[in-house]
């Protein structure tokens, strides 16, 4: 088992691990805004979260998709406290897969992303997860996702060049983030989840295996993070080879734990939104309980959320998912 993925596991009850920022952005009293263009504030929003969580066996940066879409050229939506989302479509040909550049990692918002892992890690005292998107869900970004799907059919070889590019700049991106300090990343791959286990084995989770045999060693870690999976591509996840990978709320926790082999970290998967964001305390503390008692019988549950916990989430909320380990 990764050294990262064993210390995460090596404590005496469930280990907690929620995928969250944002309520941290909240505590240094900035927006999202503030922090997508600033990693200095990024980085303090880490620090104070962690701060306020102390029980967190890990912290993470940002889950934001649309950083790396950016860096390519995509038209990014920004607002003061939503996550960034990427609207349009940027290649609209093979001539335009054929002609795109794979961009520096000085480009746009990439830098201060680098900037807020570097920060952290430095200080944090426990591991950093710096965040990224996945192959298959950042080509669907540039090409459209519809569009995308159609030429996985008609035109692979295009589909296939695209995805190569977008891998290209992942690892890249995802070696900075290594020498940056951080002991993994988070690599979010939501689109994939709209495949069969043999298309997401194909078009993403080869890809994703490129990422994670060049990076991932004893000292970092690649968790997969699929929110879009009910099950039907959990195989095709564990092919990547990573050794954590993180589920969503849409998929039975239960089947994935019996499904995944034992020296993979499995981790998810309350509902970041409907029970996370809107519900109460002892909702939050009884899907996380019941998620304990289903993964009794193993030793390689991470307890999370199912993706990012959303701005304006309840402090009370996260205390609970806490106290449910206790």
């Amino acid at each position: 088992m990764n050294k990262v993925v064993k210390s995460l596991l090596s404590v005496s009850q469930v280990p907690v691990m929620p995928i969250m920022t944002h309520p941290g952005i909240e505590l240094i009293g900035k927006k999202v805004i503030d922090a997508i263009k600033d990693g200095q504030t990024h980085y303090e929003a880490v620090m104070a979260l962690r701060k306020r969580f102390p029980q967190s066996m890990a912290s993470t940066t940002i889950m934001d998709l649309s950083v790396e879409a950016e860096a390519f050229g995509a038209n990014i939506v920004f607002d003061d406290n939503e996550v960034p989302t990427v609207t349009g479509r940027m290649l609209e040909s093979v001539a335009d897969v054929e002609a795109l550049q794979i961009p520096s990692l000085d480009t746009m918002r990439v830098p201060e992303y680098l900037k807020a892992n570097r920060l952290a890690a430095a200080e944090l005292d426990v591991p950093l997860f710096g965040g990224c998107i996945g192959p298959f869900s950042l080509a669907g970004r540039l090409y459209d996702m519809t569009e995308l799907m159609m030429a996985m059919y008609i035109e692979p070889d295009t589909a296939n060049l695209l995805l190569d590019k977008c891998t290209q700049f992942i690892l890249e991106y995802c070696r900075k983030i290594k020498e940056c300090g951080s002991a993994g990343v988070v690599m979010a791959e939501p689109a994939a989840g709209l495949l069969s286990n043999d298309d997401c084995q194909t078009y993403s989770s080869r890809f994703v295996k490129r990422i994670v045999d060049t990076l991932q060693d004893d000292n970092f870690v690649v968790m997969l993070h699929n929110c879009g999976n009910t099950g039907q591509c959990t195989k095709a996840m564990i092919e990547t080879g990573a050794a954590a990978l993180h589920f969503g709320n849409a998929i039975d926790m239960a089947q994935v734990l019996d499904e995944v082999p034992a020296d993979i970290a499995v981790s998810g998967n309350i509902n970041p939104v409907e029970i996370m964001k809107f519900g109460t305390p002892q909702q939050v503390e009884d899907a996380a309980r019941q998620l304990v008692r289903l993964a009794e019988k193993h030793n390689n549950f991470i307890l999370s959320t199912g993706c990012d916990v959303p701005p304006e989430t309840p402090f009370e909320n996260i205390e609970s998912l806490f106290n449910a380990t206790i």
